[in-house]
């Protein structure tokens, strides 16, 4: 199986409603859904403690992943006692904040540099709730928010309020405790000064701050602020894959936002049968291995031939939980999904564990991390680690690879936002009686989806009030678009983009300076033809140059159609 042929993601069409009985509450009540956040916001700031960010120095003792969930595999499952991704480290910048939606909450993500680790904040400022992640780090090294520039270090405390006066930073609240109005009264110097004292303190005056941790070079927090769960780390990690970190492995890492919903997203990377058809002409075709009681040589027998590659595919489900489940493959392969985001295996057999290791076996991982954003959004993060062809990554960028791993992803996102609107419009619940699935090949579908529906109800438990409704369908140039969904995501293509934008500029401007230099020198420097020949091809070739230079990055950073009826 080819690696990036699991880099699939779903789509979605008009606005339909998901039909999931648990959201009618929410919907019979919008006033409450609308007033639910600015609580939110305010019960987790009054909840604040110490550090909560850390960096995982150790793996976890068992080479499996597990996060450390429910103990009872018939169980509800706890979305917001997870673990969920940011992204990964190395698209970063330690310079400036990053805001994400995750899980439907906006958080962001910030490098504090008095203790060198990365923090996850609420989103809003608790000042006028104005968007954190629009704000600066500042030369003390704290987050600023650019609304009023109010700052905060890394437990979320705030440190400093410009329109304060000096003596600290009084916030004018609705209520004041009577207890301060006598000091103000009886000894003005001294009430004020308890006032800012303790209005400096004030929990409303803080920002919610989550536990974070780096692992495997990926930046992951917990979505709840509680004091009691600032020690989480103790009790359950991220999902740990040991291959990333193995320093003779190499690893790929991407991120993309796409335009269908998680569980979409999670069933088609769990279809690899779908890899030859849905992405024909974008890799290499699948072995074309022969079925015996599906082809039979006769004299008078038509034999059918797939020339895309296609074919039965024998899958296991064994270990299935409230926490996953794990799929060994027919050739010695496997595949696991550790819920809710992280699915990861190899289609190539492991090493023996007694297996002398004369020569290094060539091993290659696919993981994917997938988050629930929205309805009808997610987001994808891949790592590829891999211990073959570890020197093509001193000379090949990684912007080079995510050139072919995007145009995968856009080869079926039109396919999938429409069929997340067939979901819907049949209820995401009755999935197992709206589809028909007889062959083994979906057997991982099925089993994420019996996961889905027996300890989820069909539904993701989103952090945040959510109104369940898909956004309208767009047109394919909309929801295909590479610039917002990764670029901007990308430290290694926004750089490459820059570049090659400084680059187009610069061969349109050589081209005109080439012609005005045979205008000026005709006659002069200029007298032969194949001087004047030569020059005028220069000055062709420059613009020439410019414009495939301007259609590569159209094609590659913003938006590439792909139309299957003529792959």
């Amino acid at each position: 199986m080819d690696p990036l042929s699991l880099l699939i993601l779903p789509r979605a069409r008009p606005s339909l409603p998901l039909r999931t009985a648990a959201n009618n509450a929410a919907r019979a009540s919008p006033s409450a859904a609308r007033l639910a956040p600015a609580r939110r916001w305010r019960r987790q700031r009054a909840r604040l403690s110490s550090p909560v960010s850390a960096v995982a120095a150790e793996a976890p003792p068992s080479p499996s992943p597990s996060g450390g969930g429910e103990e009872d595999s018939e169980g509800r499952f706890d979305w917001l006692d997870q673990w969920y991704p940011f992204a990964p480290v190395c698209d970063l910048d330690p310079g400036a904040p990053h805001g994400k939606t995750v899980l439907g909450l906006r958080v962001v993500a910030w490098y504090d540099r008095a203790v060198d680790e990365w923090r996850v904040f609420d989103d809003a400022c608790p000042h006028r709730l104005a968007p954190l992640s629009e704000g600066r780090i500042d030369d003390k090294g704290r987050l600023q928010c650019v609304y009023h520039g109010w700052c905060f270090d890394g437990r979320g405390s705030c440190q400093f309020i410009p329109q304060a006066p000096a003596l600290g930073p009084p916030v004018i609240t609705p209520a004041i405790d009577p207890h301060l109005l006598l000091p103000l009264i009886t000894k003005p110097i001294i009430g004020i000064l308890l006032y800012c004292a303790q209005v400096h303190k004030n929990s409303k005056a803080c920002v919610a701050s989550y536990p974070s941790v780096v692992q495997n070079n990926i930046l992951w927090f917990y979505p709840r602020a509680d004091a009691e769960h600032q020690d989480v780390l103790e009790r359950k990690r991220p999902p740990f894959i040991p291959e990333i970190d193995d320093p003779s492995f190499v690893t790929v890492y991407g991120i993309r936002d796409l335009s269908y919903g998680y569980d979409v997203l999670v069933e088609n990377l769990m279809d690899p049968a779908h890899v030859p058809y849905a992405h024909k002409g974008l890799m290499g075709k699948l072995r074309k291995k022969e079925d015996p009681g599906r082809y039979v040589r006769c004299p008078d027998m038509i034999v059918e031939f797939d020339i895309e590659g296609g074919g039965p595919m024998k899958m296991k489900i064994e270990e299935a939980n409230v926490n996953g489940f794990l799929s060994p493959q027919e050739n010695g392969g496997y595949f696991r999904y550790e819920a809710p985001c992280t699915f990861y295996g190899s289609p190539l057999p492991k090493e023996a564990k007694g297996e002398e290791k004369k020569k290094k076996k060539p091993q290659f991982m696919l993981v994917f991390m997938c988050i629930p954003v929205a309805p009808g959004k997610s987001r994808v993060i891949w790592a590829f680690p891999r211990n073959v062809g570890i020197w093509l990554d001193k000379i090949i960028p990684r912007w080079y690879y995510h050139i072919g791993q995007n145009a995968i992803l856009d080869s079926d996102i039109y396919l999938l936002h429409i069929e997340e609107r067939n979901f819907a419009a049949a209820g995401v619940e009755n999935w197992q009686k709206a589809v028909y699935v007889p062959t083994q090949s979906d057997n991982m579908v099925i089993a994420f989806r019996n996961w889905f529906r027996k300890h989820c109800k069909s539904q993701v438990g989103w952090a945040a009030p959510t109104v369940d409704q898909l956004p309208a369908t767009t047109t394919k140039d909309k929801l295909m678009e590479r610039y917002w969904s990764h670029v901007t995501q990308c430290r290694s293509c926004s750089t490459a983009l820059k570049t090659m934008k400084a680059l187009e500029v610069a061969l349109q401007v050589a081209a005109v300076a080439v012609v005005g230099f045979l205008a000026v020198a005709k006659g002069t420097l200029v007298t032969s033809v194949v001087h004047k020949t030569a020059i005028v091809s220069l000055a062709v070739l420059c613009f020439a140059a410019s414009r495939w230079l301007a259609n590569f990055i159209e094609k590659n950073f913003y938006f590439q159609d792909y139309v299957h009826a003529y792959k």
